[in-house]
């Protein structure tokens, strides 16, 4: 079986590397990013518990629906 990667071959060019002075700002703004991204799909606040990954799924594609439906409404 021939590996996947080769070991041997130099790997590529680095393009650019992230440089975060801050990791607390930088977590903050993230956070706030993922809070407007929430509130723009239309999926309420609060913790949900679901008893699969499929079940939490098909709750959120439900509810990105009904907000699509209430935006096409108005």
């Amino acid at each position: 079986m021939d590996p996947i990667i080769n070991i041997e071959e130099t790997p590529g060019k680095t393009v650019g590397r992230r440089r975060i002075v801050d990791g607390f700002r930088f977590g903050m703004e993230v956070q706030k990013a993922g809070a407007s991204f929430r509130q723009t799909l239309g999926v309420p606040k609060g913790v949900y518990r679901f008893h699969s990954h499929e079940e939490a799924d098909d709750w959120l594609m439900t509810k990105i629906a009904e907000a699509a439906a209430r935006k096409d409404r108005n």
